[in-house]
């Protein structure tokens, strides 16, 4: 499908210039990735937005007129827009308009690959369109399936709304069974493996990382919401320690409240971590923007009471030695150098030294079993043979409530 032209209409207010050249960049990168091509991008500075149009009366006729000039295709506003204000821009103009979360769900529809993230996505797209049918009829299907259409919901969209709420409540119920499964299966990892979750603003390099420690071959693009799916694969350290490695959806200035709710149960994945790897692009010129949106986000997740250890990444793209870290224990690689992997695998080592029980325990010579099991579910650092006795002494960490740690408690209630 050819790119459609698109026109971005943006408005700084006395609440929004601090973040306001951050965000229009970013809705700029979101329409690239929906395959969209920026012509023009339309900015007005006032106190507030027009409570009907956003932009006003004569801003409205300038963006008519850059439409006819540029001959735009879509027309996408970097704010939440009520139904009313929709349709009466549209009227106007005469070219579809979308808004801000429109955007997002549809870049959400065109990266959705399990049943789940499809599921989710429909779901939140239909409970967004719902309030919006009214007069959109003939602009959906001039849009032909363009941005803001994609996804499961399009063809559905100009049907009545019982046929959508009906279509609501079974997506929801079948999200209910797909979440039960997903909470018998990760119970079942959580019963030995220690499990590390991949989180950051989008875009930080999470999938990138995913792959240099995993090998994992996930989709690792330069786009924003690569990853929509949580992914889970093996991670071994050197020690021969197993543990679980989940990449997440990354977060964005604005995340749409309808994506949180919607992608719930995604996100609750990394709330079950031992440990989470907070992902940050050290180059990027917004970094401690990024870095409070995700922070904000985790607290209102209920994510702040796990273990974070931040990663920045792309340290190839700065001057290392005037780099200061803001948030701590962080660690500063390159995914792309050989060595990253290496200086990661360290970091991680020594926050699961901190976050672990430690343990001492006197092996006999015939549990080798017993020990080759500690090497891959536990993080064993010293191992040595003790001849006077013939027994193995074993030093490591790992997680409270494991057999290792009872034993070790017996061994000392003796």
């Amino acid at each position: 499908m050819e790119q459609e032209k698109v026109i971005l209409v943006g408005v700084e207010t006395e609440e929004t210039w601090k973040n306001f050249g951050e965000s229009m960049q970013e809705l700029k990168g979101l329409t690239k990735t929906a395959k969209g091509e920026v012509c023009f991008s339309l900015i007005q500075k006032r106190p507030q937005v027009d409570r009907q149009t956003i932009i006003g009366k004569g801003k409205l006729t300038e963006l008519k007129n850059l439409v006819a000039s540029y001959e735009a295709d879509l027309v996408i506003f970097n704010h939440e827009l009520t139904p009313r204000q929709s349709q009466t821009i549209a009227d106007f103009i005469e070219v579809p308009v979308i808004d801000r979360v429109q955007l997002i769900l549809d870049i959400f529809a065109l990266r959705a690959r399990s049943k789940e993230g499809k599921l989710q996505v429909e779901l939140a797209q239909l409970e967004y369109l719902l309030p919006r049918l009214v007069g959109q009829g003939k602009y959906l299907s001039r849009l032909g399936g363009g941005i803001g259409t994609r996804g499961p919901g399009e063809t559905k969209l100009e049907t009545d709304r019982r046929h959508i709420r009906n279509k609501i409540t079974a997506i929801k119920r079948e999200l209910k069974e797909v979440a039960a499964h997903r909470e018998r299966t990760r119970q079942r990892r959580k019963n030995s493996r220690f499990q590390i979750g991949l989180i950051g603003y989008t875009n930080a390099g999470k999938s990138t990382i995913m792959n240099v420690l995993t090998a994992a071959k996930t989709y690792e693009q330069d786009e924003l919401f690569a990853t929509l799916d949580p992914l889970t694969k093996r991670f071994k350290l050197p020690e021969g320690f197993e543990v679980t490695l989940t990449d997440t959806v990354g977060f964005i200035q604005d995340l749409p409240t309808q994506l949180i709710d919607a992608f719930h149960s995604t996100l609750e994945e990394s709330r079950e971590m031992d440990l989470l790897l907070h992902v940050v692009d050290a180059s990027s010129p917004d970094r401690s923007q990024q870095e409070q949106t995700v922070l904000a986000l985790m607290k209102e997740l209920d994510f702040d009471k796990t273990p974070i250890l931040t990663v920045y990444n792309k340290a190839d793209k700065i001057d290392t030695a005037h780099f200061v870290p803001t948030l701590f224990p962080n660690v500063l690689i390159s995914a792309k150098s050989s060595r990253s992997k290496e200086e990661l695998t360290a970091a991680i080592r020594l926050q699961l030294m901190e976050n672990l029980e430690p343990y001492t325990v006197y092996l006999a010579q015939n549990e080798g079993k017993l020990l080759a099991q500690l090497k891959s579910d536990t993080l064993l650092v010293h191992e040595e043979f003790l001849p006077a006795s013939e027994n193995y002494l074993v030093k490591g960490f790992a997680l409270p409530e494991t057999a290792i740690i009872r034993r070790m408690e017996d061994e000392l209630d003796k």
